[in-house]
């Protein structure tokens, strides 16, 4: 059922004619046709959008009408539509865009949806006024040939700084943004990601041990300083609802940090998220209140692990059960990898992940299982050669 509000007659009759027949049209050519989108058109062919927009994949969109555009201060609205700033433009347009056909229906029972800028954008509701954003929804479900639009009133902005410009306007996060500099990282933030990014304040790195921050500043420090930044840093945009359902993620620097849930909300490892879901241009923000610090099980913690494996896994191979075999050797590698060893050479690393690499390229379990049993064999000589608590090279 469409939903109307503060709408012109003229502009009303204008949308349930076009509602009549937009069904057999494209989402650019009903937008065209209505006659109220003519700066969304414009926006769309500065963007080079129309091909998509009128495509056979289905989007839903969110779109605003020429009098909502005109709310906008119009130096704002010049500037996104010159050249230079395309990229910018296509990530506000497409801030209004969701992957799929979705009807005002469906929305009840989101609260936010993801869109196809990556950002998501808050669902909810104003008395009986369904609302995205800061837009109010004047007329939903015009269903068009790929896709429907819902016509909104205001024009929805995405959050247009990076990871690091949203850090240091907060103020939060002057050492951390110290050590992203000094590590060299800066620049790998500012991209493109997406990243997440498990940000400790200012007062989570005065809380380390004294001198642990001015060491780590170090010039003969960095690699460590850069392990630790990465340890903080995941893959993608994993909102919360996302990491409580992971429960783990694996981070940049190969490591995975634990995510739980209680009544005193989510905690990574044993620090505790205080703020979540900070969106940024390229990627979220959950701030934490404790530095994350790299686990890493000790030489003899390993080899006691990989014995329990070849103890557990072979007579389940003798046994004819190759697949969970498999299964155990793959575990075992898996969580050395994730946890890692303290002081482990490089060769010895590469070797892990070139078992996995090629146990996950083979399909037959029986070959597969001698594959990573070799590989936790080889692991398993290399760490006895090595000395408790000293690097191998």
């Amino acid at each position: 059922m469409n939903k109307i509000t503060n709408f012109t007659a003229v502009a009303l009759a204008c949308f349930l004619t076009v509602s009549a027949s937009a069904q057999n049209k494209t989402i650019v050519e009903t937008a065209i046709e209505a006659g109220n989108f003519k700066t969304l058109v414009t926006a769309v062919k500065a963007a080079g959008l129309v091909d998509t927009l009128n495509g056979h994949k289905k989007f839903t969109v969110f779109a605003p009408t020429d009098e909502a555009f005109a709310k906008l201060d119009s130096n704002t609205l010049n500037s996104l539509l010159k050249p230079e700033n395309k990229d910018q433009l296509t990530g506000v347009l497409t801030y209004h865009v969701l992957s799929g056909r979705v009807n005002a229906s469906d929305a009840y029972e989101l609260n936010s949806a993801s869109t196809v800028n990556g950002q998501r954008l808050p669902i909810n509701f104003r008395g009986e006024q369904l609302s995205v954003g800061n837009a109010t929804i004047a007329v939903t479900d015009i269903q068009c040939s790929n896709g429907v639009i819902h016509v909104i009133d205001t024009v929805l902005l995405p959050k247009l700084d990076s990871i690091p410009a949203t850090a240091k306007a907060s103020g939060k996060f002057n050492t951390l943004l110290a050590a992203v500099g000094a590590s060299g990282l800066a620049d790998v933030l500012s991209g493109p990601g997406p990243f997440t990014v498990f940000a400790p304040t200012d007062e989570a790195f005065a809380a380390l041990p004294e001198g642990t921050v001015e060491s780590l500043l170090e010039p003969e420090n960095k690699q460590k300083l850069i392990d630790i930044l990465k340890y903080h840093v995941v893959s993608g945009r994993v909102y919360d609802n996302d990491a409580i359902k992971a429960r783990q993620a694996k981070t940049l620097l190969g490591r995975a940090i634990d995510i739980k849930f209680n009544a005193d909300g989510i905690r990574i490892n044993d620090s505790n998220v205080v703020a979540k879901n900070v969106d940024t241009s390229n990627g979220v923000i959950h701030i934490i209140d404790a530095v994350l610090l790299p686990r890493e099980m000790t030489r003899t913690s390993a080899m006691n692990l990989i014995r329990n494996s070849i103890n557990r896994g072979a007579p389940v191979y003798n046994s004819g059960h190759h697949s969970r075999c498999c299964e155990i050797y793959m575990e075992t590698m898996s969580s050395l990898m994730d946890t890692g060893i303290q002081n482990l050479d490089d060769h010895t690393l590469s070797m892990m992940q070139t078992t996995l690499r090629n146990a996950r390229n083979t399909h037959s379990s029986t070959d597969r299982a001698w594959v990573l049993r070799r590989g936790i064999d080889s692991v398993y000589t290399r760490l006895s050669r090595m000395p408790e608590g000293v690097t191998s090279n």
